[in-house]
C-alpha cells in the first residue's frame, strides 16, 4: 500500500499567502517563500502553490515568485493558476515546478488535459476540480471555475472520471462547502470520486482538526493524500504532528 501523503497549499494573492471560506473573505497567512521552506523541515510530501488570482485577472502565473518558492525545496511542487496552454506548462516546470494543475482552463479546453499528459507525461498533471453541492446536477455536485465564482453545471463526478480518460496523473479535489470552515473534509464528495477514478486524489477543503485527516484517510475509498492550509499557516500544529497521529492511528505515512 503506498503511503498517505499531507500536503500543505500556497493559495496566493498580490505575492502573499492568503485563506479564506468559501473562497471569499480573504486573510494573510504569511510569505509563500519563508512557509514552503517551514513545511519541507516539518517533514510535507508536496507542497501546492495556487495564483488564485490569475485567471480571474486573466494573465498567467507569477513565474518569478513560483521560482523563489521552488529554490527553497527540495520535494514535490505543484503550481497552478493561468496555465492555459502547453507553453504556460512548459514556463512553470522549466523554473521549478514538477507538476502543474489546471482546472479553468481544462473545463474551457478539455484537450488541454490530453495535450499536457502526451507532451510532459500524465506524472505532471494534476486536474483541480472545485465542486460544490447542486441540486441541479446527477451527482448532486457540480464544477465551478474562476476561483469557484462560475458554476458551470458540469456534473462533478462526471467530470472527474473525464479528466481521468484525458490522461490526468492525479485530481485535486476541492469542497467549496467545506473550504475554510475547518468541519472536516467532505467524505461523500470525496469518497464518491474516488470510488469512479483510479488516479490518485488529493482530498482539499474543510480540515480543522487532526482527526479530519484520519477520517479522509481511512477506510474503503479514502482519499490518497490530504490537502490543508489554515490549520497549519496559523500554527495549530505542524505537519510533523499529522504524520505523528496518523502513523500512531495505523496510517501509513513517510516519517
Amino acid at each position: 500500500m503506498l503511503a498517505k501523503r499531507i500536503i500543505p497549499c500556497l493559495d496566493v494573492k498580490d505575492g502573499k499567502v492568503v485563506k479564506g471560506t468559501h473562497f471569499v473573505s480573504l486573510r494573510s497567512a504569511g510569505d509563500p517563500v519563508e512557509l514552503a521552506k517551514k513545511y519541507c523541515s516539518e517533514g510535507a510530501d508536496e507542497v501546492v502553490f495556487l495564483d488564485i488570482s490569475a485567471s480571474n485577472e486573466n494573465r498567467k502565473t507569477k513565474v518569478t515568485l513560483a521560482r523563489r518558492i521552488a529554490q527553497g525545496m527540495d520535494i514535490p511542487f505543484t503550481i497552478g493558476g493561468g496555465i492555459g496552454s502547453i507553453e504556460d506548462a512548459r514556463v512553470v516546470l522549466t523554473n521549478g515546478a514538477d507538476k502543474v494543475s489546471v482546472n479553468t482552463s481544462a473545463v474551457r479546453n478539455p484537450k488541454l488535459v490530453s495535450d499536457l499528459a502526451d507532451i510532459f507525461g500524465t506524472q505532471c498533471v494534476v486536474v483541480a476540480i472545485d465542486a460544490k453541492r447542486s441540486s441541479k446536477t446527477r451527482s448532486g455536485f457540480t464544477v465551478c471555475i474562476s476561483g469557484g465564482l462560475r458554476d458551470t453545471g458540469i456534473d462533478a463526478i462526471d467530470w472527474s472520471k473525464e479528466v481521468e480518460k484525458r490522461g490526468a496523473g492525479e485530481i485535486l479535489l476541492t469542497s467549496i462547502d467545506r473550504d475554510g470552515t475547518k468541519d472536516g473534509y467532505d467524505l461523500e464528495l470525496t469518497r464518491r470520486i474516488c470510488s469512479e477514478v483510479s488516479v490518485p486524489v488529493i482530498a482539499s477543503g474543510g480540515c480543522g482538526k487532526m482527526e479530519d485527516f484520519l477520517e479522509i484517510l481511512s477506510g474503503k475509498n479514502s482519499a490518497d493524500a490530504a490537502l490543508a492550509a489554515s490549520v497549519f499557516h496559523y500554527g495549530e500544529f505542524a505537519v510533523s504532528d499529522v504524520k505523528k497521529y496518523l502513523s500512531e492511528n495505523r496510517v501509513i505515512v513517510r516519517i
